[in-house]
């Protein structure tokens, strides 16, 4: 890769991220809602007052979401870059 075209990519890569982080933090929080029956947000771990297995749960869930929503926002740019540039970000 030029030193153009990834001082193109970069800002491009930046933008994705922070609405990747932003969609699965709205995906998790609506996927959370409907599997727990209380109306709670979901446990932090430190919060002794919520069971251990609520609070794993639901790191494990937020940490699944949030490589897989990550992934498709990084394919998905890295595509869109390509099809522009006639270049992989690699």
């Amino acid at each position: 890769m030029s030193k153009t075209t990834k001082a193109l990519y970069a800002p491009l890569s930046i933008a994705t991220s922070v609405a990747g982080g932003l969609l699965a933090g709205a995906v998790f929080s609506q996927l959370w809602k409907r599997i727990d029956d209380s109306a709670q947000d979901p446990p932090d771990p430190k919060d002794l007052n919520r069971s251990t297995t609520a609070a794993l749960s639901a790191a494990a869930l937020q940490g699944l979401i949030f490589g897989l929503v990550r992934a498709v926002v990084d394919r998905a740019g890295a595509r869109g870059y390509r099809t522009i540039t006639h270049e992989a970000p690699v």
